[in-house]
């Protein structure tokens, strides 16, 4: 996944494809988003590596249920969340027989979402004197530190010191001048936040935001 070439304009068109009409979202195209984001986050080189790696093996159990014998409840996350709570399958208080759900696991890549969804925003109206790593920062200070033990927040903060600068990032996105690239993300965080947004509320609803 390292070695391919990121383009914005594919995660728009991922997070797009991932609501229905009556906006649900299909866990395929969430996937697929991701996967873009990932690329994205591989092609800054090791910076986030400590973030890009959990959410490849999450993703990789997302796609083992896609692919399993009862994949078809797994077609939307509003399926997987009534399939896996009608079927006793999530360890809702603390961790028992079912340590990776797809309720849990999805949780994990939702956390992650928030975070790189507020960076993202914040680098899209950004100016030139803005520095990446206070973006960075605050993003996952607002979003997944909270998630985080101590010890995993001091090295992500250091981490963050080695983060290049706005302009490699417009340039990685492959999606012409800065202009044309703020214009794109303007598009695409929308989507991105919706798609988080109607994912926090379905967990919300079935109070599954805190699972162990």
């Amino acid at each position: 996944m390292a070695a391919e070439t990121f383009r914005l304009q594919k995660v728009l068109e991922t997070f797009r494809s991932s609501l229905s009409e009556n906006k649900e979202v299909y866990v395929k195209y969430y996937i697929a988003g991701w996967q873009e984001l990932v690329t994205f986050m591989n092609s800054l080189g090791s910076v986030f590596s400590f973030i890009s790696k959990d959410v490849v093996s999450k993703i990789q159990i997302i796609e083992n249920f896609l692919s399993g014998e009862n994949g078809s409840h797994y077609a939307t996350i509003q399926s997987m969340v009534t399939y896996e709570l009608e079927n006793d399958l999530v360890d809702l208080t603390k961790r028992g027989s079912h340590p990776e759900s797809g309720c849990r696991t999805l949780l994990r890549l939702h956390r992650a979402l928030h975070w790189l969804e507020l960076f993202l925003e914040r680098l899209r109206t950004s100016t030139e004197d803005s520095k990446t790593s206070v973006m960075c920062s605050d993003a996952y200070n607002e979003s997944l530190a909270q998630h985080h033990p101590w010890l995993i927040r001091k090295a992500v903060g250091m981490a963050f010191c080695a983060l290049p600068g706005r302009d490699t990032f417009f340039e990685v996105m492959n999606a012409g001048d800065h202009t044309q690239v703020v214009a794109l993300l303007g598009e695409s965080l929308p989507l991105i936040a919706e798609v988080y947004q109607i994912t926090e509320d379905l967990y919300a609803n079935n109070n599954l935001l805190e699972l162990p």
